[in-house]
């Protein structure tokens, strides 16, 4: 299995670049928004990959970060989401808006991405809904590897190394850990996921924030 490439970027097509590693050039399919984010012709960059294995076909599917990675391999357990709408979804989306999307069973934004109706969006945040958590604390785990890197005293990455950026690692980070939290008190993932997104919907920002904003939205009514 191919985890992740590191190389030159010899060519910049419409939805893929062809990555130059050690003498051999790789075809990876990307998103419109991580095509945005790579750097030029002849530059260095990495990517987190996945392989699409079929019986006539082999492609490879890049990401910026092993969130993304790990969205777009829980859109296509859905029924009806190829590798490509997965692509679709989280070019539109980002990380973040699917976790808010799904938490809120928003499918409107879900069938925003090109590819995607209003039944296959409607199965997406269904389907989905009782398994985003666990890929929103991946969320968590990651943000808080890349402050422990990014800390004083760790160690420096050598000149020609490259690290994928993270799409909004702190509030990913913070809407994890407020997740956490909530699931910790004995709310289900599901309800805490929903209050989470919602909470940041409304404009809470920080952990403390999010979670006493949950807390109430979880507050039983009346």
């Amino acid at each position: 299995m191919i985890g992740k490439l590191t190389g030159r970027i010899d060519y910049k097509g419409r939805d893929h670049v062809l990555l130059e590693v050690g003498g051999v050039g790789y075809v990876v399919h990307v998103s419109e928004r991580t095509l945005a984010t790579l750097p030029g012709k002849g530059e260095v960059a990495a990517l987190y990959t996945d392989l699409l294995v079929r019986e006539d076909l082999l492609q490879l599917f890049g990401f910026p970060s092993l969130l993304e990675r790990e969205w777009h391999r829980l859109l296509t357990t859905v029924q009806g989401v190829g590798a490509k709408a997965a692509l679709s979804i989280l070019s539109t989306l980002g990380p973040d808006g699917v976790a808010r999307a799904i938490s809120l069973g928003d499918w409107g934004s879900v069938k925003a991405a090109q590819g995607v109706g209003p039944k296959l969006a409607q199965r997406v945040v269904n389907e989905l809904k009782s398994k985003a958590p666990e890929v929103m604390a991946l969320g968590g785990t990651l943000a808080e590897a890349l402050i422990e890197t990014d800390a004083p005293g760790a160690p420096a990455p050598g000149p020609a190394a490259a690290k994928p950026a993270p799409a909004a690692p702190t509030a990913a980070g913070d809407q994890a850990a407020a997740l956490s939290a909530l699931v910790n008190l004995g709310y289900g993932p599901a309800d805490a996921s929903t209050a989470v997104a919602q909470a940041a919907a409304d404009g809470a920002a920080g952990e403390p924030a999010l979670i006493r904003a949950a807390l109430r939205l979880l507050a039983p009514k009346g």
